[in-house]
């Protein structure tokens, strides 16, 4: 006889096991039973996270810019899953009230991903499609260590790739209406001394 097939947690079971989790570790429901735990981001990451949140903050209603309220990872609610993107956007033109919500289930209009080894994989292959899906209408892929931004515009056929940036380029980026210095995100890489002889 066979076993009878094993039942998976509930969203609301996954989402008590996150709120136990100890100080400093994340979780994300990456769809039905699949919980994912993360520590605390690397300093390149979190380099890159505070330094991009700077550099829009001309559409950034909290630091006197206009349009755009930004929110430093999140825990978002996707039907069934749960994800906390390092940063999200929503167009608004004040405050909004849905932050008092926790999970926040009022999908963002701009999420970034921002690259580490260990997300990597599940942020392109898994979190990526979601976004698109979920309605979200322009996704960043950041990655710190080649110094780049991927931009997708999410469509019913899915995130496609409508723009791209490197290194330390000043560029407008969607949906951002401002030029961004991207050299602003990426740490500096310290110059080695040569002993003299």
């Amino acid at each position: 006889m066979a076993e009878p097939a094993r039942k998976l947690p509930t969203f609301d079971e996954l989402y008590a096991e996150i709120l136990a989790l100890p100080e400093g570790v994340t979780g994300e429901i990456l769809g039905p039973g699949w919980l994912r735990t993360m520590g605390r981001p690397s300093t390149r990451h979190s380099r890159a996270a505070w330094k991009l949140r700077r550099g829009l903050g001309g559409s950034d209603i909290l630091d006197g810019g206009r349009g755009w309220w930004f929110e430093v990872e999140p825990e978002v609610e996707f039907a069934d899953k749960l994800y906390v993107p390092d940063i999200a956007g929503w167009q608004v033109a004040e405050e909004p009230d849905f932050l008092d919500e926790n999970p926040i289930t009022v999908v963002p209009d701009w999420a970034c991903e921002i690259l580490s080894r260990s997300t990597q994989a599940r942020d392109r292959a898994v979190k990526l499609p979601t976004y698109a899906a979920a309605g979200v209408k322009h996704v960043w892929i950041v990655d710190p260590a080649a110094r780049s931004v991927e931009v997708y515009a999410c469509t019913p056929q899915g995130a496609l790739l409508i723009d791209s940036a490197l290194d330390d380029a000043r560029k407008v980026l969607a949906p951002f209406p401002h030029e961004i210095d991207l050299g602003s995100f990426w740490r500096r890489e310290r110059a080695t001394s040569v002993p003299a002889r």
